[in-house]
C-alpha cells in the first residue's frame, strides 16, 4: 500500500517541535483536546484536505481525498503512558476501507501556565497496536436485570492497547514515524530507517466473555488464533539528519488475567 499524507504529517509535527510551537490550552478544563487541535494545525500545514470528526467518532481527522486518517492521543508526563483507552473502536490499522495512523504525543502534566510543549511524538500506523480488521464494534444492552426484572443492564465495551511506549524503546525524547514495512511512503528520501520492529500474533486470543451476577467474576474463552505465529514487522523512521538513536522492541509483555480455556 502506499500512505500518501502519514510523511508529510510526520515532518510537519517534527518541523513544529523543531521550531518550538507549544500546544495551547482553551482553558483549564480542556484536559483532552489541546493536543488534537495541534495536530490539526500540523495538517493544516501539510495542504492536504481533511475533515474532522465529531466527538466520540473515529478517527478524529479523516482526509478528504485519500483513504487515511488519524486518531490522536495525547499522554500525560508524568503520568499513564505504558497503555490508552480505546472507548469506541478497537485499535487497527484499517476502518471503512481507511489506513489509519495513531499520533501519540506526551507533554507536561501540571504546566505553568496554558501553553506547553510537545516532549516527545510517535505517528503509529493501527496495525501495530493490533492487525487484525475483521472484528466489528458493537455494544448491546438487556432488561430482565434487577428484583422486578426491568431494569437495563447495558454492554458497553472499552479497549485497553499498549502505546507505542510500552512497545519499544528510543521514543522517549524523540519524533519517531512507524510505519509497516511493505508501506510505500512519499517523501521517502526525507526519511531514514532507525530501527525494524516485529510483532507475533498470539497462539490463542479471547473469543467470548460471561460475567456472573452471583460472584461478580468475569470468565473468557480462549480459541485458536487463525494467524497465530505471523510475524508483522515495521519500520522506525526519523527525520533525515535527525541526530537520536535507533527504536528497538521491548520484551514481549504477558497479559497476567487467568483465562478460561475452550
Amino acid at each position: 500500500m502506499t500512505a500518501v499524507t502519514v510523511t508529510s504529517l510526520f515532518l510537519s509535527c517534527f518541523e513544529a517541535m523543531r521550531r518550538g510551537e507549544l500546544i495551547h490550552r482553551r482553558s483549564r478544563r480542556d484536559k483532552e483536546f489541546h493536543f488534537q487541535d495541534w495536530v490539526g494545525d500540523r495538517l493544516d500545514q501539510t495542504g492536504f484536505g481533511w475533515e474532522e470528526t465529531k466527538r466520540n467518532k473515529y478517527p478524529d481527522y479523516v482526509v478528504t481525498d485519500h483513504l487515511e486518517g488519524y486518531e490522536v492521543k495525547g499522554l500525560e508526563d508524568p503520568g499513564r503512558q505504558a497503555d490508552f483507552d480505546c472507548n469506541s473502536q478497537l485499535a487497527t490499522g484499517v476502518h471503512d476501507g481507511r489506513s489509519i495512523y495513531y499520533v501519540f504525543g506526551r507533554y507536561p502534566k501540571r504546566p505553568e501556565g496554558d501553553e506547553f510543549p510537545v516532549l516527545d511524538l510517535v505517528v503509529c500506523h493501527g496495525d501495530f497496536l493490533n492487525a487484525h480488521h475483521d472484528y466489528e464494534h458493537k455494544n448491546d444492552s438487556f432488561r430482565d436485570f434487577g428484583s422486578y426484572g426491568d431494569i437495563l443492564v447495558r454492554d458497553r465495551k472499552m479497549y485497553v492497547a499498549p502505546t507505542p511506549y510500552a512497545l519499544a524503546d528510543g521514543l522517549v525524547g524523540n519524533c519517531t514515524l512507524i510505519a509497516p514495512e511493505n508501506e510505500e511512503l512519499d517523501e521517502l528520501d526525507a526519511l531514514q530507517s532507525v530501527g525494524r520492529l516485529v510483532r507475533t500474533d498470539a497462539d490463542r486470543i479471547a473469543a467470548k466473555y460471561t460475567f456472573d451476577f452471583d460472584d461478580n467474576t468475569l470468565r473468557t474463552e480462549l480459541v485458536e488464533n487463525p494467524t497465530a505465529g505471523t510475524a508483522r514487522s515495521f519500520v522506525a523512521y526519523r527525520a533525515a539528519g535527525d541526530p537520536a538513536g535507533a527504536v528497538v522492541m521491548k520484551p514481549a509483555r504477558r497479559t497476567p488475567r487467568k483465562y478460561s480455556t475452550g
